[in-house]
């Protein structure tokens, strides 16, 4: 388990936090581990978790999340999970099957008949809004990963209204919480991607970056992660930074100061 992160985040299942934003982001390396870190944290806190799953299928992420000592086929059975498979839901779409609910499908932007993600941001509203014998610790939001909205066609402008009105749900209304990846580009000119990491990044309370290493491949030192705390999103007090490379092994990351690896020391 990540239980390294959650020291150098301050965090722990027992205080999962309330009304924070939180954004990944990756550049150069994948940062997919921070997204099975934090699916794993909040179910292990007993929170309602909304997983908009739009890179990988939900076998993918059940078999990373077992490694982790989590069962997302449990979670999803007892109704603390709700996960949508995008990967299914464009292929339905794609070729006229419907929703098993009947519902439009929360990615029917897709189709053309509309430019918003008004049906996305529907599902996510229905899937945290508490029921009257609900007594989870706190509501979740999870997607990985926003940038394959833009791929599929939304407008920046609408993927950024879509997060607005998603933080004022389930970080104001709820107390809940929300954790978005943004992948990084190789393509310089992929301008709309860069416009809404940015964009995010200036509303975040913390930001997660991986970076892949400058000097190439290392089997020691896989990439380095910043950690950027935001003190306060009002005040022009100076972000808390901190800077630290890691390892991905098979059930764990371990982090480590700058040249203190194994392959130096």
């Amino acid at each position: 388990m990540l239980a390294e992160l959650n020291e150098l985040l301050g965090a722990s299942p027992q205080r999962p936090g309330t009304g924070k934003f939180t954004l990944l982001r990756d550049t150069g390396t994948d940062g997919s581990f921070l997204v099975h870190h934090f699916l794993s944290f909040y179910l292990r806190a007993g929170c309602k978790v909304c997983f908009v799953a739009l890179l990988q299928s939900f076998s993918h992420y059940n078999i990373v999340a077992q490694k982790l000592g989590v069962s997302l086929t449990a979670a999803r059975e007892r109704g603390q999970l709700v996960f949508l498979e995008g990967l299914k839901s464009c292929l339905d779409l794609l070729f006229g099957e419907e929703e098993p609910s009947g519902e439009p499908s929360p990615l029917q932007f897709i189709s053309g008949s509309t430019s918003n993600l008004k049906a996305l941001f529907d599902f996510v509203r229905t899937s945290l809004t508490p029921a009257d014998s609900a007594s989870w610790k706190g509501s979740v939001l999870l997607v990985d990963d926003l940038s394959v909205l833009l791929s599929l066609g939304a407008a920046p402008v609408a993927v950024l209204d879509f997060i607005h009105y998603c933080r004022v749900v389930v970080c104001s209304q709820l107390q809940g919480n929300i954790v978005v990846l943004v992948h990084g580009s190789e393509d310089a000119e992929d301008e709309e991607n860069d416009l809404v990491g940015n964009s995010l990044g200036h509303h975040s309370d913390l930001i997660l970056w991986v970076e892949g290493l400058a000097t190439g491949f290392c089997k020691d030192v896989h990439g380095e992660i910043k950690i950027i705390k935001r003190l306060s999103l009002e005040s022009t007090e100076q972000d808390l930074v901190q800077v630290y490379q890691y390892k991905i092994q098979e059930r764990n990351v371990t982090f480590f100061a700058r040249g203190l690896s194994a392959a130096v020391l």
